[in-house]
């Protein structure tokens, strides 16, 4: 077995769960101490390699992030291969860090703010990892769950366990 198809082997599940008509929960077990989980989730460059599903036609153009509390984030995605189109930017602000155990922040760019929570629990060198996202309305979550952006959650969170195994 080579090296690939061992991270394949070793991978967790994610699942999903529409907790209420505006909550969405994702979960998931990394191999990997949360210290180390949550430097992906707030360092930009280890961001930027898990965050955009591969197969989504859309790249991460510039990820910043100020991770503390009141500090402001901004992604900014544009089409693959179409550098000339305008960017498509998602941001808001950290309402809560607490390193090694919890995120929480706002995304604003719809002009309603949806909360994301985000909590890492170790256990035996593995981190347990909750995602979860209020929004601000039944509507505004039907819209997420219709656009398919909602779906690739365990592409992506894949794609973290890669970054968790490649050497920093």
């Amino acid at each position: 077995m080579d090296a690939r198809s061992e991270t394949a082997a070793t991978k967790n599940e994610t699942t999903r769960e529409r907790k209420s008509d505006r909550e969405l929960v994702f979960k998931r077990t990394f191999n990997a101490p949360a210290r180390i989980v949550f430097e992906t989730w707030t360092n930009p460059q280890l961001f930027q390699r898990w965050w955009v599903p591969k197969s989504f036609p859309i790249v991460m153009r510039a990820c910043d992030m100020d991770v503390r509390v009141g500090g402001k984030y901004r992604l900014s995605f544009g089409m693959r291969g179409k550098d000339e189109e305008p960017a498509m930017d998602f941001f808001g602000k950290y309402l809560e860090v607490t390193p090694h155990s919890r995120l929480m922040w706002t995304n604003e760019e719809a002009g309603a703010e949806q909360i994301t929570t985000v909590t890492f629990e170790e256990k035996g060198g593995k981190t347990y990892v909750v995602m979860h996202d209020l929004y601000p309305s039944k509507e505004a979550l039907e819209e997420a769950l219709g656009s398919g952006s909602e779906d690739c959650k365990g592409e992506t969170f894949d794609q973290l366990d890669d970054v968790l195994v490649t050497p920093r």
